[in-house]
């Protein structure tokens, strides 16, 4: 029979009840919406290019607090009923927990070992505050009395209940090593301890004293414990969720988490008649292994949008949370059937084994299997001291002349490298630590976390230690983007507003005798206006992303940009000229060393296999290179990383052509290299009414340089695609090929201009037409940091080169 006074677990009054579904309502839609809202920022400024605001995340915790507190602090206190407040309780402490954690993301993302670190040893002294504070905050529930007139059912091992904890949550786990991968050992092992920390701060908040709040009757009611009991843990979880991993990891726990409270509901009901007093270890070990999954088989840098253009890293993240989405709730409806209802066996502690050693095997060949097994930790770029010294070059311009000097310049830098490396890479190779070495700029590549950096920070040849950023892989490979425009029945508009066409027309010159290096997402030889133009050989193509061995293209982007520069059938500027290409670029996120791969080609081709310090043909280098990529910091870049890189370059008598950036109309907005260094030809990008755009970036540069120096257009550009096809697409990066373009017309009337940079430069700043920027807001200083020297007219380029 039922008690006939107001029991702990009672419900209250209907206003009480009211009262808690709205606050638990109102508790998830702010958690929901300041997060989502607090990554979004984030991502904001980064496609901006504005720098990171660090009080962002504190902000947010400080604004759902005082809003979720005002709500919470009343349902803790006010309510008679003892299930209400502990609810209240329950969801005030989890806020609290969340603002706390949320705190650790002022910690810059590219540092996640400290950041995994951190975590670990906050929710850890969380969790022991919550030990010790819990016994005074809550009452203890009504004490449970054996049913009368019924045996108590055999009761199995405790161990059980953990046992199906630890299988719910390999279960949680599963989809995360099927599309994950998983970071370096150190980030892994962190994570680990990280997420068992989390584990047992859900565990101290979700003990047996809350779970006792919600057991009503004698028996108790399973189906109110999991139901009612079920949604109000859920709440604590997405709280707990919210606050753990670094902006973006921590978006699907906000999903995959709060469906597991109904999971651990059933196993409460079931420890209830097993062992009342174990609460905290099933709940430490379900969510501890819910959590890994994101924690562990994501990079949160990774979770961004500069890589939502395509399948990459956001969509499998997207695909992995709504999968780990429906085997929670699939979950928690099997553990509700089978564990919760009284008429149901207990299982066997030989069943509860057998369960989880069974999904530790599904996980672990899962993920060898069909997962993306080994570890794929960020690398080390180390910049070393002493970098080359190219004064008293060989003068010359012409051909000849720049063969000259690039042959000099690779010798000096090759030699260089080889000396000053020698006593690091035999280190290296001691430690057996992985490594790959390069000249143009005078570093190495190196596999290592942060205590490799340490050591390596404190050796004499070492100038600075950069993370380098390498992307996990993918569960898929993203498939080839393709064009559906149709193909141009003339020259588009883009090459009539420079007079291109005229040039080919009146001038009778197309760029032949010329070669345009491209260092992009990759080129499709295949496309028919690509096809004549590639140079051939075996040193004209290099892809170190995925080795292949004939020019192709996945993204579109390189073939699109290398179509507008040298592209046939009108869409090219030098339709004449032939072109080399590279892989820097295969998922629209890199490294420095993935750009140094490409412009070390440039600068000295080599054979597929081929060793860049000892095979490199300086001979064979493109004369000019056209670059519509930037290195942000979030890719490891510093603002000066590349600079030797490109300084080398221009003593090799190469030009380099590169993309402002897309993060206009905001001022001081050319800053990721190479755009802002003094020698590179930097381009912005006008629309079809000779209007700056929107998104092309300004000056000045950080160190006070005006820039870009030219503009060309580059709004709904037709180029080609993979597969035949083409498009329009918009950016400087679609403007950058066609100043590259008219640089090859120069070289190719006039071929005692290759090599004179400077001179090449003054006539493409004398022949352009200025563009009219309009005076207020977005001037930055004047046009000079918004159009340069104005338009590129390449007619009259062309005839000045002649002349």
């Amino acid at each position: 029979m039922r008690d006939d006074h107001l029991t702990s677990g009672d419900a209250g009054s209907p206003w009480a009840v009211v009262a808690a579904v709205l606050v638990g309502g109102a508790t998830v839609t702010i958690t929901l919406l300041t997060q989502a809202g607090g990554w979004l920022v984030d991502q904001v400024l980064l496609l901006s290019g504005l720098d990171r605001f660090v009080p962002l995340w504190p902000l947010a915790g400080l604004f759902t607090v005082l809003l979720v507190g005002a709500a919470t602090l009343p349902l803790a206190l006010v309510p008679r009923s003892a299930a209400i407040r502990a609810a209240g309780r329950a969801w005030l402490a989890g806020t609290l927990a969340m603002v706390v954690l949320g705190l650790l993301r002022t910690i810059p993302p590219v540092h996640h070992e400290a950041y995994l670190a951190a975590l670990a040893v906050t929710a850890a002294l969380l969790a022991l505050l919550a030990h010790r504070l819990s016994p005074r905050l809550a009452p203890a529930p009504h004490p449970a009395r054996p049913e009368p007139d019924r045996a108590a059912p055999p009761a199995p091992r405790p161990t059980v209940v953990t046992l199906l904890g630890i299988a719910g949550g390999l279960v949680l786990l599963m989809p995360w090593v099927r599309f994950g991968a998983l970071g370096g050992l150190l980030e892994t092992l962190l994570a680990g301890l990280a997420a068992a920390a989390v584990g047992v701060l859900a565990g101290e908040l979700l003990d047996a004293r809350f779970w006792g709040h919600h057991e009503v009757g004698e028996p108790p009611r399973p189906a109110r414990l999991v139901l009612l009991g079920g949604l109000v843990a859920g709440v604590v979880l997405l709280l707990v969720g919210a606050g753990t991993g670094q902006s973006g990891a921590q978006l699907p726990l906000l999903l995959t988490l709060p469906p597991a409270g109904f999971a651990l509901a059933a196993l409460r009901a079931l420890a209830r008649r097993t062992d009342p007093g174990r609460g905290r270890l099933p709940t430490a070990t379900l969510v501890g292994l819910g959590v890994f999954g994101p924690l562990a088989f994501t990079d949160p840098e990774e979770v961004t949008l500069l890589l939502s253009g395509s399948r990459d890293i956001p969509f499998w993240v997207a695909v992995t949370t709504g999968a780990g989405l429906l085997i929670a709730l699939l979950l928690s409806t099997a553990y509700a059937l089978t564990l919760a209802r009284p008429s149901a066996r207990p299982p066997r502690r030989a069943t509860a084994w057998a369960t989880a050693v069974v999904m530790l095997l599904t996980v672990g060949v899962g993920g060898v299997v069909a997962g993306q097994p080994g570890l794929h930790g960020e690398r080390l770029f180390v910049v070393l001291r002493e970098q080359a010294d190219l004064t008293g070059l060989p003068a010359g311009t012409g051909r000849a002349g720049r063969d000259a000097r690039a042959e000099e310049v690779y010798r000096r830098l090759v030699d260089t490298a080889e000396r000053t490396q020698a006593d690091l890479r035999r280190d290296l190779r001691r430690l057996r630590l992985d490594h790959t070495a390069y000249y143009l700029v005078n570093a190495i590549e190196v596999d290592g976390g942060p205590v490799t950096r340490a050591w390596l920070s404190t050796r004499p040849e070492v100038a600075r230690v950069l993370v380098s950023q390498r992307l996990r892989p993918l569960p898929v490979p993203d498939g080839t983007t393709r064009g559906d425009a149709p193909a141009p029945t003339g020259p588009p508009w883009n090459i009539t507003m420079i007079g291109a066409d005229r040039v080919w027309s009146e001038l009778g010159v197309t760029g032949a005798g010329v070669t345009v290096g491209s260092s992009d997402s990759g080129v499709d030889a295949g496309h028919p206006a690509l096809t004549p133009g590639f140079r051939g050989g075996d040193d004209s193509w290099f892809d170190p992303w995925n080795d292949t061995r004939t020019p192709t293209d996945r993204s579109g982007h390189g073939t699109h940009t290398a179509g507008s520069a040298v592209g046939r059938d009108g869409i090219g500027v030098a339709p004449g000229a032939q072109w080399v290409g590279c892989v820097n670029l295969d998922r629209n996120l890199g490294n420095p060393a993935a750009y140094l791969d490409c412009l070390q080609f440039m600068l000295a081709p080599f054979p597929p296999g081929g060793d860049p310090f000892a095979q490199g043909r300086p001979a064979r280098a493109p004369e000019i290179l056209t670059n519509s990529w930037g290195c942000p910091s979030i890719e490891g870049c510093a603002p000066r990383t590349l600079l030797p890189a490109v300084d080398a370059l221009e003593a090799a008598g190469i030009l380099v052509v590169a993309a402002a950036g897309n993060t206009g109309p905001f001022c001081r907005s050319i800053q990721d290299p190479p755009a802002p260094y003094p020698n590179v030809l930097t381009v912005g990008a006008v629309d079809e009414r000779r209007r700056v755009t929107d998104f092309s970036s300004r000056g000045p540069t950080p160190s006070g340089v005006h820039k870009p120096d030219l503009v060309a257009p580059g709004e709904e550009i037709l180029s080609a695609m993979p597969g035949g096809g083409y498009a329009a697409l918009a950016g400087t990066s679609m403007a950058t090929p066609q100043v590259a373009g008219v640089v090859a017309l120069m070289w190719s009337a006039n071929p005692d201009l290759v090599g004179d940079l400077d001179r090449t430069r003054r006539i493409l700043r004398e022949t352009a037409t200025p563009i009219d920027v309009p005076s207020g807001t977005g001037t930055c200083g004047g046009t000079a940091n918004v159009a340069g020297a104005g338009l590129v007219d390449a007619y009259a380029a062309v005839e000045a080169a002649r002349g």
